[in-house]
């Protein structure tokens, strides 16, 4: 046999030892996922008691101290929440990976449109459904996965860092905050921030685009208190109609978003996300249309995305024949890489107070912002991970954007110039990520976990200098 041959053979027998050994953990990996989904590591604490939020950090770094990352502590970060960070030395000269999920969830509000209790994993139809099983709690198990099965082999391949974070979905900036302050903890070769998914069940995806965030908060006050609807309305300005017709002014007819000076005509250059598939995987309703004047591709991960989230008004039940005399949104912007956040949300805050109509008092504050992020994809890294996870789900790994925001990406990017960050993660357009019956399916915790570890391992055998078949060198990462 030839030299090649031989490496050939040799990397298909480790490839098929870490693939027998991650079908062996999986039933560990559906248990640990089931004791993480039980805490309720809401970081409100408006919603949740913080200590479930405690609770589930010591849960996470008590996992990756038992696998050898003996480091592994809770770190307060200065929104008062804790991040779980550890460390593992690899050989001399081996790279350094970073493992990014986090391990808080959102609120699992309407109670009563989930079909199974929300804190509690069960399986249906072959799914798992719990609050985080995909977003972001799944995650954490298939790195926990994935570094097992690594283990039977002696020391880990490479050097590892393991971030855990534990107020992601609230966009507070905390370990954002933290990174900026401490830099030096977070130095990587390579980062996997792993809080995206598939396109679908089965097929392996690269993250290559994220949207930044901006919340604001805006109220309206029109009159000093209720009054009368029939005595008064007609002619006393209404705070909830005022808001009203503010909110109108956010979306043209064909439902762009038109914030005054915020660009929306940004153009998706990537693999196309077709109409039939968003329209199915969205539930749009028999006759509804699907909003503005781009693609699809270019509505969710090209340009802006002005959502109302909250609203301060009377409840239908128990209303009463009243103008209200004050009223508030919360809303949520999403700005496409190429956009400063900051910049957006003083064009927002300006918008709103620019259209009050009748004269009624408008306020504004930041609800927190997060920056937007594009990916580099054409380092070896991002070559590597794409070749590796091609070869777990058995099937070419194809790249997409995500209208969705992962704050800290754009932070770690900051802080580490150098690395090469490559985003990945479990969630399918069936996970429902942050809606009632929030699932994943267990074969992107086993596939996933199997491309990772396969990941690290070519990783640690080309940073020891012992190049393989399908190494780093002359992959085409663009699917």
């Amino acid at each position: 046999m030839t030299t090649d041959g031989t490496a050939t053979a040799s990397k298909a027998s480790a490839d098929a030892d870490l693939r027998a050994r991650v079908a062996g953990l999986m039933p560990q990996a559906l248990s640990d996922l089931a004791e993480l989904v039980a805490y309720r590591s809401v970081a409100d604490p408006a919603v949740e008691d913080p200590e479930q939020c405690r609770l589930a950090a010591q849960w996470v770094a008590e996992a990756f101290a038992e696998l050898g990352l003996a480091d592994a502590a809770l770190v307060r970060t200065p929104d008062g929440t804790d991040a779980v960070i550890a460390h593992h030395e690899g050989p001399a000269g081996a790279p350094r990976v970073l493992l990014y999920a986090h391990y808080d969830v959102q609120p699992a509000s309407n109670t009563r449109a989930w079909a199974t209790d929300p804190f509690t994993l069960t399986e249906r139809d072959g799914r798992f459904y719990g609050r985080g099983a995909a977003d972001c709690k799944g995650s954490i198990i298939a790195h926990l996965t994935a570094l097992r099965a690594l283990r039977p082999d002696g020391a880990y391949p490479v050097s590892l860092t393991v971030v855990i974070e534990g107020s992601e979905e609230q966009g507070t900036g905390g370990l954002e905050q933290y990174v900026q302050a401490h830099p030096e903890e977070f130095a990587a070769d390579v980062i996997l921030i792993q809080d995206t998914g598939n396109v679908t069940v089965g097929q392996p995806t690269l993250t290559v685009s994220l949207r930044g965030v901006v919340d604001v908060i805006v109220r309206v006050e029109a009159v000093a208190g209720e009054l009368h609807s029939g005595a008064f309305g007609g002619a006393a300005p209404d705070a909830l109609a005022a808001l009203i017709a503010i909110l109108a002014t956010l979306r043209d007819a064909d439902g762009n978003t038109t914030v005054r000076g915020l660009a929306g005509d940004g153009v998706w250059d990537g693999v196309p996300y077709s109409e039939d598939a968003f329209r199915a995987e969205a539930g749009i309703l028999p006759g509804g249309r699907r909003l503005g004047s781009g693609t699809v591709a270019d509505q969710v991960w090209s340009r802006p995305a002005l959502t109302v989230i909250g609203l301060d008004a009377p409840a239908v039940v128990g209303s009463v024949a009243a103008i209200q005399p004050r009223a508030a949104a919360r809303l949520n912007l999403r700005v496409p890489p190429g956009v400063d956040p900051d910049e957006a949300e003083r064009l927002l805050r300006a918008h709103l107070a620019d259209v009050a109509p009748w004269g009624v008092q408008v306020s504004t504050e930041s609800g927190g912002n997060g920056r937007p992020y594009r990916a580099d994809t054409s380092t070896p890294s991002f070559a590597a991970l794409h070749e590796a996870l091609g070869d777990a789900f058995g099937k070419p790994t194809v790249t997409s954007g995500q209208g969705g925001s992962i704050p800290l990406t754009a932070a770690l990017a900051a802080a580490q110039p150098e690395a090469s960050i490559v985003m990945l993660g479990l969630a399918d357009p069936a996970s429902l990520m942050h809606a009632p019956n929030e699932s994943v399916h267990p074969a992107e915790i086993e596939h996933t976990a199997l491309g990772v570890a396969m990941f690290l391992r070519r990783l640690g055998l080309v940073g020891a200098g012992e190049a393989h078949p399908g190494s780093i060198e002359g992959l085409d990462p663009t699917g």
